[in-house]
């Protein structure tokens, strides 16, 4: 059975993915002024009822003593993913699970992006690619 639909079909066989440069952190806050001096350095911000969670460089978390015990990697799905496409998420997050490689999926208006833990964004990397490869064919 395959992990995408025929509609969806393009978008995984064109997703292109590409590892960003750096290492980063998901952190989570309440206070005003850590939201306001880390927001600059964010790559992603999100208001939940507990907090601000924040998506920021390693070492920014790490001076403002936050937890940076679960460094991620960042990954770009250089594909345009409509925001009411289906099935990349799924497909992108499946084959990542059936490796035993954590996910976090980021959907932005023109792409996706995956955070993946640090010491196995190598191997994410070819998964997906492998992925896109039997998605052309």
């Amino acid at each position: 059975m395959s992990d995408v639909s025929d509609r969806d079909h393009g978008m995984v066989s064109g997703m292109d993915p590409t590892l960003r440069r750096g290492t980063f952190v998901f952190v989570t806050t309440t206070n005003a002024t850590a939201i306001e001096r880390m927001g600059a350095h964010a790559v992603s911000m999100f208001q939940e009822d507990e907090g601000t969670s924040m998506i920021v460089p390693v070492d920014v978390a790490s001076a403002a003593q936050f937890d940076c015990s679960q460094p991620m990697r960042w990954m770009t799905l250089n594909v345009y993913s409509s925001l009411l496409g289906c099935g990349l998420t799924a497909a992108v997050s499946g084959a990542l699970a059936r490796r035993g490689i954590a996910c976090n999926m980021v959907a932005a208006f023109h792409h996706d992006h995956v955070f993946v833990p640090a010491d196995q964004a190598d191997e994410a990397l070819t998964i997906l690619l492998d992925l896109q490869a039997g998605a052309g064919s």
